[in-house]
């Protein structure tokens, strides 16, 4: 993927080197691969504040640097996260960026305690996406994700996506659904809709990187089955069965990695969010 040269935001806050805040020790290890699948690429803030609990409360609130940060990895966040505010400044009227925080290990949320193990997510509440980079890591090694930079690209255009919900109400609308829905299958359905099409704007991000960037943000050969891969390997279906359990599809929060493979292949197709009414057979 090209991006070195791409615009910078300087709309990260940088927290790394701050240490944890609130965690009662553990890190990756200390949840079981099942804990990381369901969070993976989105959360439900009431959990969040479930886990906050069960690791001892939340600690005090982490302010960082806000900017550019100077390393690689911290660039890159930065690059594709201006590349992403620019594509979506021209498919939604009065879309305002999210901020996007770099933490290590655990760091105070707007949703409460947020910890790697979760993996990337986004906090509705405070707007704010977090990322521990060294996920990037463990969703190579431990999920079989691919670790190229398109992929990791997806894995933040995702989150994103979930921003361009908050703003237009369709999170909103979800919890709402789940509230009044008649079980536990059917508010996951409503679940699994919310990532789907958080999917499919990852890939209306990715058909138009190139385009507001005079292509210094870029797709090049390759990249796009490398993100079909990680979208594939983080399915529900393939979670579950990585982690030894039954596959239980009324269990999805996520959806499997045919439907998140379809709904990555559909935005990028397309380019238009249009195409990602993922709500329409409910």
């Amino acid at each position: 993927m090209r991006w070195e040269g791409g615009r910078r935001g300087g709309n990260i806050e940088d927290r790394r080197g701050m240490g944890p805040v609130g965690l009662a020790g553990g890190g990756v290890g200390a949840l079981v691969l099942a804990a990381i699948g369901y969070f993976v690429f989105g959360i439900d803030p009431s959990t969040t504040q479930q886990i906050t609990s069960q690791l001892g409360g939340v600690g005090a609130a982490q302010e960082g640097r806000t900017g550019t940060p100077e390393d690689q990895a911290g660039q890159f966040v930065d690059v594709i996260g201006a590349n992403i505010d620019d594509v979506w400044r021209t498919k939604l009227q009065g879309y305002r960026p999210p901020t996007v925080v770099l933490y290590e290990q655990g760091t105070q949320t707007g949703c409460g305690m947020g910890q790697s193990a979760m993996g990337p997510f986004y906090c509705p509440t405070d707007q704010r996406v977090y990322l521990d980079l060294g996920f990037w890591r463990d969703m190579e090694t431990q999920l079989g994700a691919s670790g190229a930079d398109f992929a990791r690209a997806y894995v933040i255009a995702h989150e994103y996506g979930h921003h361009v919900q908050t703003l237009t109400g369709a999170s909103e609308q979800v919890r709402g659904a789940q509230q009044r829905a008649s079980g536990e299958a059917e508010a996951n359905r409503y679940s699994v809709a919310l990532e789907l099409q958080a999917d499919c704007y990852a890939g209306v991000w990715a058909a138009n990187a190139a385009a507001v960037s005079n292509g210094q943000v870029a797709l090049t050969a390759g990249d796009l089955e490398e993100g079909l891969k990680t979208a594939s390997a983080i399915g529900d279906d393939t979670l579950q069965r990585r982690s030894g359990g039954r596959v239980s599809p009324d269990s999805f929060t996520h959806g499997s990695s045919a439907e998140r493979v379809a709904w990555l292949q559909r935005g990028y197709q397309s380019g238009d969010p249009a195409v990602c009414d993922t709500f329409q057979n409910l």
